[in-house]
């Protein structure tokens, strides 16, 4: 009887020694799953950050570095906007600086931070009908007046994007409203915005890198640039978190600090000179 017992108590001790161990073993693996995984962020852009194929350069480092993934939204900047006032981004890459500066001190954002700069050209058909590269080749607003006559068509993206406000911003210093049948109003990204306008043979409005990114497939060439007032300068903001519980706030801010980096800023600066023999984007961050 004493034996029976004995080998109970021996055969309890090591059901308790085995359990107790298999415990450790699915909590240090489940520690070390929450460890490795670093989630994943929702990065609200503009279509000509994605169109010109800078995402695409620089994003699998960051992922590489961070362990973070990042789900592109590639919008204009107006909805891209609207998604962070919404809560339904992370962090925002846009261009419409007065726009975003608004948004942050409305306490939809953050901090906004200068991340890297180009230009907006004017492209057209390369024999020029409207004579912009002889009227109004570094002169914006005169090139406006002129294709306000309505000789060619201008495609406007007409979505509300940064190219978008900065295009209207020209209208309303021209005192012009533009309409008429030549004149279209798109509703579409920088991208099918330029294969529509080289269709058409119009004229439309471009920031440069989306441009030289298509440059190969269109018949479309620069014809207005140069001028101060195209300047585009680009920012990021992490989306205040307070908006819902569902914002990655330590992943936006390692974005923020990625791409401010000394390390990221010289990758935008790269990006581009190999293929087109100049940079698409210039970096700026402070």
């Amino acid at each position: 009887m004493r034996t029976r017992n004995k080998i109970f108590i021996m055969l309890l001790i090591l059901t308790l020694t085995i359990t107790s161990f298999t415990g450790c073993s699915k909590a240090t693996t489940n520690q070390t799953n929450v460890i490795g995984n670093k989630g994943s962020i929702i990065l609200a852009t503009t279509t000509s950050t994605e169109n010109s194929g800078l995402l695409d350069y620089i994003l699998p480092k960051f992922k590489e570095e961070t362990g973070i993934d990042v789900k592109v939204v590639a919008v204009g900047t107006g909805k891209a906007l609207q998604m962070g006032r919404d809560g339904e981004a992370d962090v925002l890459l846009v261009h419409a600086k007065s726009s975003e500066e608004k948004f942050v001190k409305e306490g939809h954002g953050t901090e906004r931070f200068d991340v890297m700069y180009n230009d907006f050209v004017i492209i057209g058909p390369k024999d020029d009908p409207a004579k912009l590269k002889e009227k109004a080749k570094s002169n914006v607003m005169q090139a406006f007046k002129i294709l306000s006559q309505g000789h060619s068509k201008f495609v406007s993206r007409g979505d509300d994007s940064g190219t978008h406000k900065k295009e209207k911003k020209f209208w309303e210093e021209a005192g012009i409203e533009p309409n008429g049948d030549w004149y279209i109003s798109a509703g579409k990204g920088m991208g099918d915005v330029i294969q529509m306008t080289n269709e058409l043979l119009g004229y439309t409005m471009s920031d440069r890198a989306t441009y030289l990114s298509m440059k190969d497939k269109i018949e479309l060439e620069v014809v207005v640039e140069g001028d101060s007032k195209l300047f585009n300068q680009y920012g990021v903001i992490p989306v205040n978190p307070d908006k819902n519980d569902k914002i990655n706030k330590s992943g936006a801010k390692a974005f923020v600090d990625w791409i401010l980096s000394e390390k990221t800023q010289r990758l935008i600066g790269e990006f581009g000179k190999e293929k087109f023999g100049q940079p698409l984007f210039t970096p700026n961050a402070k």
